[in-house]
């Protein structure tokens, strides 16, 4: 039988309707969690961040690390394989990164209006009016990020995604899961053999993405009956060498039959291509704590221009807010800074991010104050003037003691 997709807003009564579907019809059900947990099992990578991948803000250090693209590179191949059984009722974000050639997915969207949203927040969860919006409003936001991420479309409901929009607030569960029953037995959406080879073509461009997002390269993909097409949305001053490289990655690929190579409608913007290395013995993700701003800011262009991604903040506050959303590898701390100061930033980084190497620079040192550090878990203590290849060392060794422990 064909697969269902799902995506609904929260409170939309997404969860009754597809169980309610997948009761009816004998549908496996499966959700971002299920892809998620055979992503990490098939890859060895920690179920959060795949997580973050799909529903929160892009990192501000992903121009460095291309960790978003990666996580997105293997939850496709996760997903890609798990189309390959028919009897699916697929619901979540990851439902959006189903190709539209699949003729036999049925793709449906679930959706309401705030006042019954709100008041199915009340009635379900008991929460305060005020609290029920945030909630609201915090998941449509996640929600508008991701389908602009994927579909470069501000509206996460805009009915040319789906092919079914049902309004939650002028049907109950049982209507909507029966109408969706409707709309999937019909022979417009019967596996087909073309059907068929559409999932064997997704899984293609699956691994090839994968196999180039791993080797540093960001591209577009697609695949026709063994045939990749390779799209560079970035400009290149070697095009030809560029295409080259990719040929041959891509032909190693297993059931490539033929690459071919394009540039797209990005090519001819500003941005430059940058291939990503992630065998660099320096880290990628490196936070700045200093109130002295042009100090900082020149420190951050001086280790960028090194290939080095940085992030900078001015305060304790700060610091303490990035490392929660964001965890770098290194941070290099300032110890006095108005409000908390940096001494209390090592002390609550090292207990609640014990993974986070810091390196503590300052000009209002002492050796009682280094000693100090280094016993609260400091990985190096310098004073300011430093020198940058002093600065980078520390880091290099740093960021080995990171990659050991992974080990």
């Amino acid at each position: 039988m064909s697969v269902i997709t799902l995506f609904t807003g929260v409170y939309c009564h997404g969860e009754d309707v597809a169980r309610t579907v997948g009761e009816e019809l004998g549908y496996e059900l499966a959700n971002d969690s299920v892809v998620i947990g055979d992503a990490a099992k098939r890859f060895k990578i920690e179920e959060n961040k795949f997580v973050r991948a799909i529903t929160g803000k892009t990192s501000v250090f992903n121009k460095f690390t291309h960790e978003r693209e990666r996580s997105l590179a293997c939850l496709k191949v996760a997903l890609a394989k798990l189309l390959r059984g028919d009897n699916l009722l697929l619901a979540g974000f990851l439902s959006h990164l189903v190709p539209r050639d699949i003729s036999h997915v049925l793709k449906v969207c679930l959706i309401a209006d705030i006042k019954y949203r709100l008041s199915a927040a009340l009635t379900m969860d008991g929460l305060t009016e005020k609290d029920a919006l945030k909630r609201i409003h915090r998941d449509n936001e996640s929600r508008v990020v991701w389908v602009e991420h994927v579909h470069n479309k501000r509206d996460p409901w805009a009915p040319e995604l789906y092919d079914m929009l049902i309004p939650m607030d002028k049907h109950s569960v049982s209507s909507a899961a029966a109408l969706i029953m409707e709309n999937v037995r019909k022979d417009i959406l019967r596996v087909t053999d073309q059907s068929k080879r559409a999932v064997e073509d997704f899984v293609l461009a699956a691994e090839v993405d994968l196999r180039l997002a791993r080797e540093g390269h960001d591209v577009s993909i697609s695949a026709k009956d063994g045939i990749v097409q390779v799209t560079i949305n970035k400009h290149v001053l070697m095009l030809s060498s560029l295409e080259e490289e990719l040929k041959e990655l891509v032909g190693k690929v297993p059931g490539v039959r033929g690459v071919e190579t394009r540039v797209g409608s990005g090519y001819y913007q500003t941005d430059i291509y940058r291939k990503f290395d992630f065998d660099m013995p320096l880290p990628s993700k490196v936070l700045l704590v200093d109130d002295e701003r042009e100090f900082v800011e020149t420190l951050s262009e001086r280790l960028q221009m090194r290939d080095l991604g940085t992030a900078v903040v001015y305060g304790g506050d700060e610091a303490l807010t990035f490392v929660d959303e964001e965890e770098p590898d290194v941070m290099v701390l300032d110890l006095k800074m108005p409000g908390v100061d940096g001494l209390e930033v090592l002390r609550r980084v090292k207990r609640e991010h014990p993974n986070v190497e810091v390196i503590v620079l300052t000009g209002h040192g002492s050796k009682e104050i280094e000693n100090l550090c280094m016993e609260m878990g400091a990985s190096a203590y310098l004073e300011k003037p430093v020198d940058i290849d002093t600065l980078t060392s520390a880091m290099r060794e740093a960021y080995a003691r990171i990659k050991q422990r992974k080990e």
